[in-house]
């Protein structure tokens, strides 16, 4: 098991990470432990809105705002697989705690409710997740490809998508646009 688990944190990478599935991301991380870490990119759009996915699934609904909510691209792994990230403590059919308010649901009643107007109160859709093998993540932060933040919900919430990456780590006094896109060892 890692030293500390980073669930509930997020993962900012720093300008020198040039992958192109995580350059300028943010990633909450929804579970971490002694197998690895799962979690879900934060700051970017996928190329749907969330009225597509719920006809996708059979599910339809009148309320304009919920169907022009982007849907995130959580990350380059299962992403064909719907993750909802949600506020509140209600437990759905296949929901994963991260903290006290704060979860993740994988099953359709969550969307189900959603359309109905009984969903969580703040709530986003993402296809796809990330994911890290035992001690691979653990490696990349001794790699200097990403600096761990607290998560906070108006991050999670209320940020324009674009503004995440920088407020992210600002959250702890780091500003990325200071920063030389690549990293050295001493």
């Amino acid at each position: 098991m890692p030293a500390t688990s980073l669930a509930n944190h997020l993962l900012v990478a720093l300008p020198s990470l040039d992958d192109p599935n995580f350059a300028r991301s943010v990633v909450l991380l929804c579970q971490h432990d002694a197998d690895g870490a799962m979690g879900i990119v934060v700051n970017r759009a996928s190329e749907y809105r969330l009225g597509e996915v719920l006809s996708q699934v059979g599910l339809q609904d009148g309320n304009e705002s919920l169907r022009e909510q982007p849907v995130l691209g959580g990350g380059p792994v299962h992403p064909e697989r719907g993750f909802v990230l949600h506020d509140g403590e209600r437990d759905w059919e296949s929901s994963l705690a991260i903290a006290d308010s704060l979860r993740i649901t994988t099953s359709r009643d969550v969307l189900e409710a959603m359309t109905k107007g009984e969903g969580p109160e703040r709530a986003v859709v993402a296809l796809g997740c990330a994911s890290w093998g035992a001690g691979q993540l653990e490696y990349e932060l001794g790699e200097n490809t990403w600096i761990t933040v607290p998560a906070d919900m108006e991050l999670l919430f209320a940020l324009p998508l674009e503004a995440r990456w920088q407020a992210a780590a600002g959250r702890i006094g780091v500003d990325l646009a200071r920063m030389a896109d690549y990293s050295g060892h001493a």
